[in-house]
């Protein structure tokens, strides 16, 4: 149980140093999955794949950006994102003085 707290803690540390990797690779990964599952439709014009394809990246990148936001709506309600800030100018202000 603790494992999972662990590996969940870290993913979403991660997520939130990376939000915007993340959101493009949701978004490549839905526009490919699409264009994989459309092509697969043999009564489907080339065209409308396409059109599908971007139409489920669009709403899996707008789901993604909904995740992040939320993300950092927790990090700031729970003061974990100003630590951060804190910890990130404390590092620097060292680093300009030596």
């Amino acid at each position: 149980m603790a494992d999972a707290k662990n590996k969940s803690e870290s993913v979403r540390e991660w997520i939130v140093e990376h939000k915007l990797r993340t959101v493009g690779c949701l978004w490549l990964s839905g526009l490919a999955g699409s264009i994989a599952y459309n092509w697969s439709q043999p009564n489907m014009k080339t065209s409308v794949k396409i059109i599908h394809a971007r139409l489920h990246a669009q709403a899996l990148t707008l789901a993604a950006l909904a995740g992040a936001a939320a993300v950092e709506y927790y990090d700031h309600k729970s003061g974990a994102k100003a630590e951060r800030v804190a910890n990130f100018l404390n590092t620097e202000g060292h680093a300009r003085k030596d």
